[in-house]
């Protein structure tokens, strides 16, 4: 069996610490039984390789999450790069023509798909070892997870079981239904169904007869040259509100997607990550405050306050959920970034009276690690060193720069920055669009 984490989202409901290039599932927010304080992301690669399940992972993201992606998961997991964000449908079909092409799977070997953000106890990971057997034994297409609702809900899909089960392990389901309204999901519930964990298991040649019949590619190419014109589309609503047969497996342990902050800081063992305070009459509120600035929350109970460079958000927790809608389809340049070998924090950012744009960034290394070797086509950069010794590499030209000390890199210059030892700069580009990357990347390690 064969796992695909899907992890390409930006999580805009997690927004301002979640933004389009350092998501949700980086967050490192959450406390493992050791007292580890992880993200989403180590949490379920730990869990997976508890289980013996890591080995066979892929993980599916957006191209820009790949080096991020690589900082918290290490280099021995294959990465996927989406060129756009298409929908859980379009990633799990590049999976799939993935693995078919570039691993050569047996097609009657299992997929398995999982959202990173799935956060649960380890048993949970330990039923996927059952999905090989019970698609056999079943003859199903296509093999789900639910769990049972604790209220009706129109954030999740419903899986209605057929009962009396036909076998104890599994249900064939009869209905499913993504995202219904809350009317539905009440009447669903009286049927006894089950929330969807958002797990889809299925035989590798069940997904590659979908597409063929369905006039999609199963190449990996072909795919890739279509993506800026695909829809964005749903796996639950493309695929599995139309297939038969299904069956269920049930986990009747704690399960949630972690996808809101007010499931997401229910698993917080402290109300104040960060700089603040909450006061004794601001009951049931959480802060999380990356800022340098103190936040102080007085008689004013329920809140979710969470605050970075890229904004900050006081709500209701329960009306949390509204930010997602509010900021709709915009795109923001994300203020602070995590790369493989360190981050980025822009500082400032404006235009002069003549439209050249201006960004300040403060950067940090970790030692021994270096920015790719690469070259800008619209800015120029001036590099300043603030603490540590850096080497950096210009036109194959090696210059020591130590704390203090400036280097400018004209527009087109090949360039790449080391740190021979923990290393702080700020870094001021100036040019065209800033916003948009143009960077042409030669090598990543030199």
């Amino acid at each position: 069996m064969r796992i695909v984490l899907l992890c390409g989202g930006s999580g805009k409901r997690l927004w301002p610490l979640s933004n389009e290039i350092r998501s949700k599932v980086f967050l490192k927010l959450l406390k493992s039984e050791d007292g580890v304080i992880e993200s989403m992301m180590e949490r379920i690669c730990r869990q997976l390789e508890e289980v013996g399940l890591l080995q066979s992972t892929y993980i599916v993201t957006h191209h820009t999450q790949v080096e991020i992606t690589r900082t918290y998961v290490g280099e021995h997991i294959p990465i996927i790069a989406e060129p756009y964000k298409r929908g859980t449908f379009t990633a799990v079909a590049l999976a799939v023509s993935y693995l078919n092409e570039n691993i050569q799977m047996d097609p009657e070997e299992t997929v398995c798909i999982l959202p990173v953000d799935t956060y649960v106890d380890t048993a949970f990971f330990r039923l996927l070892h059952q999905f090989p057997e019970v698609l056999s034994r079943s003859h199903a297409d296509l093999a789900l997870l639910g769990t049972k609702p604790n209220t009706p809900s129109d954030q999740f899909g419903y899986i209605v079981p057929i009962l009396p089960k036909a076998h104890p392990e599994y249900a064939f389901v009869s209905q499913f239904i993504e995202k219904p309204n809350v009317q539905t999901a009440s009447r669903l519930l009286e049927q006894h169904a089950l929330w969807n964990c958002g797990i889809f298991a299925f035989p590798l040649k069940f997904m590659l007869t979908y597409l063929k019949n369905n006039g999609y590619p199963t190449q990996v190419e072909p795919w890739l040259a279509k993506y800026e014109e695909l829809a964005v589309l749903s796996f639950d609503r493309e695929v599995v509100e139309h297939t038969q047969p299904i069956v269920v497996m049930d986990f009747e342990g704690f399960w949630s997607d972690l996808g809101s902050w007010a499931s997401l800081s229910s698993r917080f063992e402290d109300q104040v990550i960060g700089s603040g305070r909450i006061a004794d009459d601001a009951g049931n509120s959480h802060l999380i405050n990356e800022l340098p600035y103190p936040i102080e929350i007085i008689g004013v109970p329920d809140l979710i306050v969470a605050a970075n460079s890229d904004g900050i958000l006081i709500s209701n927790k329960d009306k949390a959920d509204r930010i997602k809608e509010i900021l709709g389809s915009t795109t923001q340049m994300p203020m602070y970034e995590e790369k493989r070998w360190g981050s980025i924090r822009v500082i400032d950012y404006w235009k002069n009276e003549d439209g050249m744009e201006i960004m300040i960034k403060k950067v940090t290394l970790t030692q021994g690690n270096n920015t790719s070797y690469h070259q800008h086509h619209k800015c120029q950069e001036i590099v300043t060193i603030l603490s540590g010794s850096a080497e950096i590499l210009i036109e194959d030209r090696l210059h020591k720069l130590q704390a203090g000390e400036a280097l400018q890199i004209p527009i087109g210059i090949k360039h790449g920055i080391k740190a021979v030892t923990p290393l702080q700069l700020m870094e001021v580009q100036m040019g065209e669009e800033l916003a948009k990357k143009d960077t042409t990347r030669f090598v990543m390690h030199w």
